[in-house]
């Protein structure tokens, strides 16, 4: 790319443009001094490509509306061989956040950057990394992570990741993160009204302006509250030197937004409302505070978001996709269109996609869904849900016109309605394109919250554990609130990887606060097993997950599915047993504490496609995608309840790697798992 082409698609992007050309580098001529007050929360990089990268500050001013500071990029921490020197605009309007787009870099080149202001107070200094050339051989290695709340944890697994990254040699370091969302907790809890929750104690982060009380929860209300959580979750000083340390490549989830809310509703203990000026507001906060290449709907050459003027209108209107047709509805989820793809050498191809600005309402929040009461168990009928996602399109096109509840029959409302879509008709074509046209060795989806299916066999329970009968024909779900319940959205993705013989296709996903490993595949048993690829989704850094809460739970019959609780010792998270080996593994290890035993109890059917299942799991995952092999590093923490004051970050309770060799399309991959440190005998 010339520096004139450059320049145009950075005014297309909405920033301003930074060009390094071919000139000698040199000593800096500008009078920095650093000032991290001046600056509060840091610096950061996003998107690299492989000659250019979006470098990020924030300087507040105390007054005027636009100031102008100096951005210097250099081959070396002490700047003296720099090789690009700018002037950048800082505004108001954007909350005093500035964004350069940086071009003519070398690839795969460790750069530093810097950014100063007409007094000479300066950033600290950050470094980032470019891609690799489109043509390079060499594998890439690259973390991925999601959920990170200041407000109920520590952020350890960043101080462990860094830790790691400045001992490794060079063919071992990170070449960017990936933050797969809720980058933020948009949930806000005040220690004055909740001291702890669970094992956690409530962090003071401030109080939201203008803030919304829902339940013992403060939400924002204005582009001020966004905002403000963003300022508290990066004044976090590993979140801070994590972005100073390496480049992020991030996508919104729902926290971004709204905790149950998709394109512009809200949810609020049970009752939707139009909220289309907050979606606008949670879009110009993300692109604020997240250095990336998202478009956005204002225009080129634009130093700022210039929102859409919206109002919250109802929205009753929906098109067959699911989508409110409502004109304020279209505006608002259009103010910012996040889904990309970033290309990483010869090897990677990583293709991001939004799951929660296009999505159909959730079929099973409806009135009529109400019959569908699993009674006492934990779980819900597969076939529920496969026939309430599938529509129309359940069965090839043949749905039942009643759904079985045990000995009862209730209408199926779905059965002339299209199948549920989570991405939408433009994102889900544009994925499909880029999956059939990549001419990488591994195609890596990105994809904000998890495919694998989350499900057991209460079939198999002891008879009297449960008052009711199971009222299913085979396997009950865990519900199905992320990507594992669009069954048939995602039959239809992997089906195409399998007819176009696709090779190499991999999804990294987030949102479970849990480790998880496996296959790829469009069905399970009893209705097939045809694995097309791989799937991991990564432990969250900090968040509270299912097998903490499990602890907390009632004592009953079925919480030995979750939970078993040894006196004089931690208790142990059987619930990984129940997803992965079945009900009666769970109970027996509940029982006896003899994991062989409980492994002998296994059924096979319940979970073929899982690997690696841990539902108390935080850290982080870290990818090494070559020409011939993938290898998936799950690096687990203690639960970050507080801040480590170790630099590694605190103890690590397993490393764990699972590696595949490049399958042939048509033939099933297979993955080797290794345990490298620490012990997850539930989890395998």
């Amino acid at each position: 790319m010339d520096r004139r082409q450059f320049l145009t698609n950075a005014a297309s992007l909405g920033i301003s443009a930074v060009w390094a050309g071919q000139s000698a580098a040199a000593p800096s001529r500008v009078a920095w001094r650093e000032d991290r007050a001046l600056y509060p929360q840091g610096v950061a990089s996003g998107d690299p490509d492989e000659h250019s990268v979006v470098l990020w500050t924030r300087r507040p001013f105390d007054q005027g509306s636009g100031q102008t500071l100096t951005v210097e990029v250099a081959l070396d921490a002490a700047f003296r061989r720099v090789v690009a020197t700018a002037r950048t605009p800082v505004l108001a309007a954007a909350d005093w956040t500035c964004r350069a787009l940086v071009g003519g870099l070398s690839p795969a080149t460790v750069y530093w950057y810097r950014f100063t202001d007409a007094t000479g107070a300066g950033s600290r200094i950050g470094r980032t990394i470019t891609a690799p050339r489109a043509t390079d051989p060499r594998p890439v290695r690259f973390a991925f992570v999601s959920c990170n709340t200041v407000n109920e944890g520590a952020q350890n697994a960043y101080r462990r990741m860094i830790w790691e990254d400045e001992r490794a040699p060079a063919d071992r370091k990170l070449g960017f993160v990936l933050h797969l969302g809720d980058f933020i907790y948009e949930v806000v809890q005040y220690p004055d009204e909740v001291k702890t929750r669970f094992s956690r104690t409530i962090y003071d982060i401030g109080r939201v302006p203008d803030a919304r009380k829902v339940g013992n929860f403060h939400v924002p209300t204005n582009l001020a509250g966004y905002r403000f959580v963003y300022r508290a979750h990066i004044d976090d000083p590993d979140i801070q030197d994590a972005r100073a340390h390496f480049p992020f490549v991030c996508m919104g989830d729902n926290h971004e937004f709204s905790w149950q809310g998709w394109q512009s509703f809200t949810r609020f203990g049970g009752k939707v409302e139009p909220a289309q000026q907050l979606r606008v507001d949670a879009n110009q906060a993300w692109w604020e505070y997240i250095p990336s290449r998202v478009r956005k709907a204002s225009g080129p050459g634009l130093d700022q978001f210039a929102p859409p003027a919206v109002t919250n209108a109802p929205i009753e209107r929906f098109d067959e996709d699911g989508f409110g047709t409502e004109a304020n509805n279209r505006a608002a989820v259009g103010s910012m269109t996040a889904y990309r793809a970033l290309r990483y050498g010869r090897n990677v191809d990583l293709i991001l996609t939004d799951l929660f600005s296009y999505k159909a309402a959730d079929p099973t929040d409806r009135p009529e869904a109400q019959a569908l009461d699993s009674g006492g168990y934990p779980v819900v009928p597969g076939e529920w849900l496969e026939i309430i996602d599938g529509g129309k399109d359940y069965a090839g096109g043949n749905p039942p016109a009643t759904i079985a509840i045990g000995d009862k029959r209730i209408p199926n409302y779905r059965k002339d309605e299209p199948a549920r879509t989570v991405l939408g008709r433009e994102q889900k074509a544009w994925l499909k394109e880029r999956l059939t046209k990549s001419t990488a060795t591994w195609k890596i989806w990105g994809l904000t919250n998890g495919p694998l299916v989350m499900r057991t066999d209460p079939q198999n329970l002891p008879a009297g554990l449960v008052k009711d009968k199971w009222p299913g024909t085979g396997y009950g779900n865990f519900g199905g609130v992320d990507f594992s319940g669009t069954f048939n959205e995602r039959a239809e993705i992997y089906d195409l990887i399998r007819d176009r013989k696709i090779p190499g296709f991999v999804t990294v996903s987030g949102d479970r606060h849990s480790f998880w490993a496996g296959y790829a595949t469009p069905r399970l048993p009893p209705a097939g097993f045809d694995p097309v690829g791989l799937s991991f989704i990564t432990g969250s850094i900090s968040a509270p997950g299912l097998g903490e809460a499990a602890e907390f739970f009632k004592d009953s019959a079925l919480r030995p599915l979750y939970v078993r609780k040894p006196e004089g010792a931690p208790p142990e998270h059987t619930i990984n047993l129940t997803i992965k080996r079945g009900v009666r593994a769970a109970l027996e290890y509940a029982a006896s504490g003899d994991i062989e035993k409980a492994r002998a109890a296994t059924n096979p059917g319940v979970a073929p496609h899982l690997a690696f299942v841990d539902m108390a799991g935080h850290g982080y995952s870290v990818v090494t995608a070559g020409p011939k092999t993938i290898d998936t590093e799950f690096v687990c923490i203690v639960r970050p309840i507080a801040r480590a004051t170790t630099p590694d970050g605190g103890p690590l309770r397993y490393r764990v790697s699972h590696r595949a060799k490049l399958w042939r399309p048509g033939t099933p991959p297979k993955l080797e798992q290794t345990m490298l440190e620490g012990d997850a005998k539930l989890s395998i």
